[in-house]
């Protein structure tokens, strides 16, 4: 059976380069980068520098020493959330943010609201946007960070987020966004974002899984993430994983050098996969923007009378890769949270699948999903006691009525 991977938003897979630029780390440059009182040390500390700057610039930082390498994507956006709300209580106790974040920021939130912190969860609107304006509103006097993703895991949402990053420098106040989903999908400059904060995860664009990176602007007051070491400046105490390090800059290398290619190649096999669904499949909604604010890889669709776990197994049957939402939250029954928040009643959102196109993704890979997929619902609808009140007129279409307001 032939595998079709289709969820590039849930992790990619590694580059053969990039594993190549981490084998050097894993045998010949083996030392601690803190123990620089002997050449062993010395050379992994001076690796560790240079992989540092390749990263600054390919993000755009104006210095190398705001680059923070994390374990994850999880690890950077909660340090960004906590990090800097606990250095700067005294400032005040309020936060801004919107009701699709990843879980990461969203759970890092909760936890501070246990601890004396006030939380705006910003409305979106169906097509997932939250605009700068909506942000200015929700600003008061204790207003001390903002965070709003780039773009949106789930449905492909790109943000606006150098006209929020304005609203947040005329009112002094930090901005931190999570490009964990943009990184590789749109180009990312933290200079001309004008973000106080930034993170990424390096298995997102074909690195290693367990090494991510948050970006601090200097002159960001941040508490440490891990205490007992100097590493990370003093800011996150753990020796180096110079191995994935390595990796995650080399990928995010290949990633910015190929960009537009990239970008059009993933576009075009997006385009070919919403097109020809709709093509073939009555009663489905596509969730997220339907302009250049999506992401060029994402494809979210809401297949009426049927539930996406059951289209996932039939899916995995015909050796196709996909997901029902967030990869973070996939252990859970309950329906998408970023569907919920764009107007997908409760019954709908469970008859969600995501694919996420890749590079490499070929049209032939595309038709055979588009040729299984009509026969999987179909399939479905058949054994759906929602599809037969549908068709005896006891119940109506969510999706019909949708389109047709629209």
């Amino acid at each position: 059976m032939k595998t079709v991977y289709l969820d590039n938003n849930a992790t990619t897979s590694i580059k053969p380069e990039v594993v190549d630029a981490m084998m050097p780390y894993l045998t010949d440059i083996w030392g601690n980068a803190s123990s620089v009182f002997y050449e062993v040390g010395q050379r992994a500390e001076g690796e560790l520098i240079k992989l540092r700057e390749s990263v600054a610039k390919n993000i755009g930082a104006k210095n190398a020493n705001e680059v923070y390498f994390t374990a994850s994507g999880c690890e950077a956006d909660n340090w960004a959330i906590k990090g800097y709300a606990f250095a700067n209580k005294r400032k005040g106790n309020h936060i801004i943010t919107t009701k699709i974040e990843h879980h990461a920021i969203l759970g890092a939130c909760e936890f501070l609201e246990k601890h004396g912190f006030s939380v705006t969860y910003l409305d979106v609107d169906d097509e997932g946007i939250v605009t700068a304006e909506d942000v200015e509103a929700a600003i008061t006097d204790e207003t001390i960070l903002i965070s709003v993703m780039t773009a949106n895991n789930e449905i492909g949402t790109i943000e606006p987020i150098a006209d929020i990053a304005k609203v947040a420098r005329k009112h002094k106040i930090a901005f931190h966004t999570d490009a964990v989903q943009a990184i590789g999908h749109i180009p990312i400059n933290v200079s001309e974002l004008d973000v106080d904060m930034l993170s990424i995860s390096g298995h997102k664009f074909h690195g290693p899984k367990g090494v991510g990176v948050l970006y601090i602007k200097n002159g960001t007051r941040i508490d440490n993430l891990i205490h007992g070491g100097g590493q990370e400046r003093g800011k996150r105490a753990a020796t180096e994983n110079l191995a994935g390090i390595a990796g995650l800059a080399k990928a995010l290398d290949i990633a910015v050098s190929n960009i537009d290619k990239n970008m059009a190649n993933m576009k075009s096999m997006r385009d070919r996969l919403i097109n020809g669904l709709r093509e073939r499949i009555d009663y489905i909604k596509l969730n997220g923007p339907e302009d250049d604010r999506r992401l060029c890889n994402n494809v979210n669709f809401s297949y009426e009378f049927v539930e996406g776990e059951a289209i996932l197994m039939r899916l995995n049957m015909k050796g196709i890769c996909a997901s029902s939402g967030s990869a973070c939250a996939s252990g859970s029954l309950d329906p998408s949270h970023v569907l919920l928040a764009i107007g997908v009643p409760h019954e709908i959102a469970h008859g969600s699948i995501r694919f996420s196109v890749g590079e490499d993704t070929t049209e032939e890979e595309i038709d055979y999903v588009l040729e299984t997929m009509p026969k999987i619902i179909s399939g479905l609808r058949a054994m759906s006691p929602m599809y037969e009140a549908f068709e005896d007129g006891r119940i109506e279409s969510f999706t019909k009525k949708y389109m047709e307001e629209k």
